[in-house]
């Protein structure tokens, strides 16, 4: 399960050029198509290789434990990074969603009751998963909001905020969206863009785990240990043989 999360804040924004958020479309310009519903016709089955593992580490100058330590934190040791064909998983933050539309004027108080799944904790019971009720919250906030729903919300198996979409070197938060829906391969090599873009695989390199989820997790790295329990999966995962190449 994936903690609670302050993934790429905006303190990651800050210290990344070329970061600020763009303009959010207004409400009134929202389509009703939910999000699931215009994502995923793409999406590539394969989950990741060892080979494209250590095909990103190696173009980072990284080792691939140290890659692999971070999905494991993000994502879960026994979590890729869908939930289904299609469905990344993902982590809607709803203080983030009211952030936002309050920046932007969108009034989220006439939404309480037409679209009061977003504004209640997910409910696993109910849509049969955790993640399955975050993708309804996702959805529901989409139809709000689209963009902002995006911008607020964590996708993935290395967790990346919406709203850093540029520092993943795609087109627009649409493509980004796409990209995360499409398969693994393309959620590690957006992973890969934007630790290079900020400067942060320096700390993957030289196993500076505080410094390196101070930078990626925001400030309340230390309340979920994300150091410590990185530094503990790269130590299991470098000790691991390397898998031998497929003939």
């Amino acid at each position: 399960m994936i903690a609670p999360a302050l993934l790429l804040s905006a303190q990651l924004t800050a210290a990344c050029a070329g970061s600020r958020t763009d303009d959010l479309i207004s409400a009134a310009d929202s389509t009703a198509l939910a999000l699931a519903d215009s994502i995923g016709s793409d999406y590539i089955p394969d989950i990741l290789s060892e080979e494209d593992y250590v095909d990103v580490a190696q173009r980072l100058g990284i080792e691939v434990a140290a890659v692999k330590a971070v999905v494991e934190i993000e994502a879960g040791r026994d979590q890729g990074g869908f939930v289904e064909p299609g469905l990344p998983i993902i982590n809607f933050d709803l203080t983030q969603f009211r952030r936002l539309a309050a920046r932007h004027k969108i009034s989220l108080g006439k939404y309480a009751r037409s679209h009061a799944v977003v504004f209640k904790k997910p409910d696993a019971k109910l849509y049969g998963s955790h993640q399955h009720a975050q993708h309804a919250r996702l959805d529901a906030a989409s139809e709000i909001d689209r963009k902002t729903a995006v911008y607020a919300t964590y996708w993935g198996m290395f967790q990346i905020g919406g709203a850093n979409w540029k520092l993943c070197g795609t087109e627009s938060y649409e493509d980004f969206v796409e990209r995360m829906c499409r398969s693994e391969r393309d959620q590690l090599e957006l992973f890969a863009a934007l630790i290079e873009k900020c400067g942060y695989t320096k700390y993957l390199r030289n196993h500076d785990w505080t410094s390196f989820a101070r930078r990626y997790n925001g400030p309340g790295y230390r309340r979920y240990n994300y150091h410590t329990r990185m530094a503990k999966a790269y130590a299991r995962y470098s000790s691991q043989p390397a898998a031998l190449p497929e003939v």
